[in-house]
């Protein structure tokens, strides 16, 4: 899968590559329980884990980490695309706490749906989330994103399985 040929930015969020700088940053937000409890990001989060992560490439998935359009850049969250094929990607997210409940999660969704399926050439990008995260469902909602269904038992981590609420968009809404 390439990548965007040019910075995505809607003037308060940025998504650009990781950096091996951003190591601690990534190291100290996903020390975070809120994080881990939702998502496969190893717990506790090491200096390791961030140096693998960094290092290692996909063909089918891209990674970038959400920063401030303006300012020192600082580590807001991640984000990353997976392409499932057949023209389908699937989208994560995590927002480190001290950038929560700014709209930072919706407004990085919507840039990379937007461009997975203008300009990617993907017809349908997906979000799921497990069905008692109740603020990962309403940012998939703010993303232009609708809920579809529940997948049951669909998530399983830790140990254990958990239902999955389903998210769409396809490239015939991608003007809402």
């Amino acid at each position: 899968m390439r990548r965007p040929a040019r910075p995505l930015s809607d003037g308060r969020v940025a998504l650009r590559a990781w950096r091996e700088a951003d190591a601690p940053a990534m190291v100290a937000a996903l020390a975070d329980p809120e994080i881990p409890r939702w998502t496969r990001v190893p717990s506790p989060y090491t200096a390791r884990h961030a140096r693998e992560f960094l290092r290692r490439g996909d063909e089918l998935e891209m990674s970038f980490a959400i920063v401030e359009a303006a300012g020192d850049g600082a580590i807001l969250g991640g984000i990353g695309l997976r392409d499932l094929g057949d023209g389908v990607g699937q989208l994560g997210y995590w927002v480190a706490a001290g950038a929560r409940r700014r709209g930072v999660a919706s407004d990085a969704l919507r840039l990379l749906a937007g461009w997975a399926l203008e300009e990617a050439g993907m017809g349908r990008v997906q979000v799921l989330a497990s069905v008692g995260n109740r603020s990962s469902q309403r940012t998939a909602l703010r993303a232009g994103f609708e809920r579809e269904g529940v997948l049951r038992g669909y998530l399983g981590y830790r140990g254990h399985r958990e239902d999955a609420v389903i998210f769409g968009r396809v490239a015939a809404e991608t003007n809402r």
